[in-house]
C-alpha cells in the first residue's frame, strides 16, 4: 500500500509540473502538450529536456510549431515503435500458433501412416470376412478423423493468413503515419531525409538532373503573435495545400520543420524548378486567409523560396546547404521571391557569409 501511495504521489507531482508549465507559458492544455511537459517533468528523455531548455533560453517560450516539432522528433516516433513492436509480437504469436498446429498435424499424419501400415499387415493375416471388415472399419474411421484434422488445419491456416495480412496492413499504416506530418498531411522531416538521400544517389548514378526547392513562410511568427497558434496552423495547411495541388508524381514534398517546406524534383533542371517554385509562390499569394471563428479577412500569405540543382560532386548536405542559402538570400532581399544558385542575390549572400 505504501508503495502504491508513493507512486501516486510521484506521478501526481509530475502532472502538477506539466500543468504548471502549460499555465505559465499560456499554452493550450491539449493531450500533446501535456505529454510533452509530463515527460519533461520525469526527466527520462534527456534530448527532449535539452531542446526545450535551449528553446526557452533563446526565445523565452515555445511556439506551437516548436511544440509540434518537439513532439514529432522526440515522442511520436517512440509511439510508432511501441505500436510496431506490439503488431510484430502479434505476428510472431500467430506464426507460433500455426507452427504448433502444423506440428500436431504432422504427428497425426505419422500416426495415420502407422495405422495404415498396421492395417496392411493385419489384412495379410486376416482369416475371415469379419476380421477384414473390422480392419476396414478401423481404416475408414482413421481416414475420417484425418480428413477432419486436415479440414480444421486448412480453416485455421486461412484465418491466420487473413490475420497476418491485416497485421501487415497495420504495419504499413503505422510506417506511413510515422513518416507523415500530422498537421499538413505532407511527409515529415524523417520522410524527407530518407527520400532525398535515395533521390540524390539515384540521380548521381544515372546522371539525370535533380533540383531541390526550399520554402519558408514570410513573417510566420507575426501570424502566431497577432492571431494565435490556430491561425498559424491554418497558414501551414494553406501552404501545404498549394504544394499538394502543384507537386505531382515522383516529386517528394515534405514539411522540413516549423514553417519551412522542401520539395525534391527528380529529372528536373534548374530553370524548370524555378518555374515550379514561382508557380507555387504565386498560388500561395493568391489565396486569402480567413479566420474561421469570425470570418475576418486576415490578408494574404507569402512565401520565399530557394532553389538548387545537384552537381556531380555534390552530396545531400551540399545540395541542401545551397538551397537553404538561396532561401536566406530571398528573405534578405525582400521576401516573397524565388532565388536560385545562379542569381546575383545568392552570390552576394555567399560572399557575405565568407566575409
Amino acid at each position: 500500500m505504501v508503495k502504491l501511495l508513493d507512486e501516486h504521489e510521484r506521478t501526481m507531482a509530475f502532472a502538477e509540473v506539466a500543468l504548471s508549465q502549460i499555465k505559465s507559458l499560456r499554452q493550450t492544455a491539449v493531450p500533446r502538450n501535456y505529454e510533452i511537459w509530463y515527460v519533461y517533468a520525469t526527466g527520462y528523455n534527456a534530448p527532449l529536456n535539452k531542446i526545450i531548455n535551449e528553446t526557452l533560453a533563446r526565445n523565452g517560450t515555445l511556439s506551437e510549431s516548436d511544440l509540434e516539432q518537439i513532439y514529432e522528433t522526440y515522442l511520436s516516433h517512440i509511439k510508432a515503435s511501441d505500436r510496431i513492436d506490439k503488431v510484430g509480437a502479434r505476428v510472431i504469436g500467430e506464426i507460433d500458433d500455426v507452427m504448433t498446429l502444423i506440428t500436431e498435424a504432422l504427428g497425426m499424419s505419422e500416426s495415420y501412416e502407422a495405422k495404415l501400415s498396421g492395417a496392411n499387415e493385419k489384412l495379410r493375416s486376416a482369416k475371415n470376412r469379419d476380421q477384414i471388415k473390422a480392419i476396414v472399419d478401423g481404416l475408414v474411421k482413421s481416414t475420417r478423423e484425418m480428413r477432419e484434422i486436415n479440414k480444421a488445419l486448412e480453416n485455421r491456416l486461412a484465418l491466420s493468413k487473413t490475420e497476418i495480412s491485416n497485421l501487415q496492413h497495420s504495419l504499413e499504416a503505422i510506417r506511413a503515419e510515422s513518416l507523415t506530418d500530422p498537421l499538413t498531411g505532407l511527409g515529415n522531416r524523417k520522410y524527407f531525409d530518407r527520400s532525398i538521400e535515395m533521390a540524390v544517389q539515384t540521380a548521381l548514378a544515372s546522371g539525370e538532373p535533380l533540383s531541390l526547392m526550399m520554402f519558408d513562410i514570410d513573417h510566420f511568427k507575426s501570424f502566431n503573435d497577432s492571431y494565435g497558434h490556430l491561425t498559424g496552423d491554418q497558414v501551414l495547411r494553406l501552404v501545404a495545400m498549394s504544394l499538394k495541388q502543384t507537386i505531382k508524381g515522383q516529386d517528394i514534398t515534405a514539411r522540413y520543420g516549423g514553417e519551412e517546406f522542401a520539395v525534391v524534383l527528380p529529372n528536373t533542371g534548374l530553370r524548370q524548378a524555378l518555374t515550379v517554385a514561382d508557380h507555387i509562390r504565386r498560388a500561395v499569394m493568391a489565396k486569402e486567409l480567413k479566420k474561421k471563428s469570425t470570418g475576418e479577412i486576415l490578408g494574404r500569405v507569402t512565401i520565399s523560396a530557394g532553389v538548387s540543382m545537384l552537381k556531380s560532386d555534390d552530396d545531400t548536405d551540399s545540395l541542401i546547404e545551397r538551397a537553404d542559402a538561396c532561401l536566406y538570400a530571398a528573405k534578405r532581399n525582400g521576401r516573397n521571391r524565388v532565388v536560385c544558385e545562379v542569381d546575383p542575390e545568392y552570390a552576394a549572400e555567399t560572399r557575405s557569409q565568407v566575409a
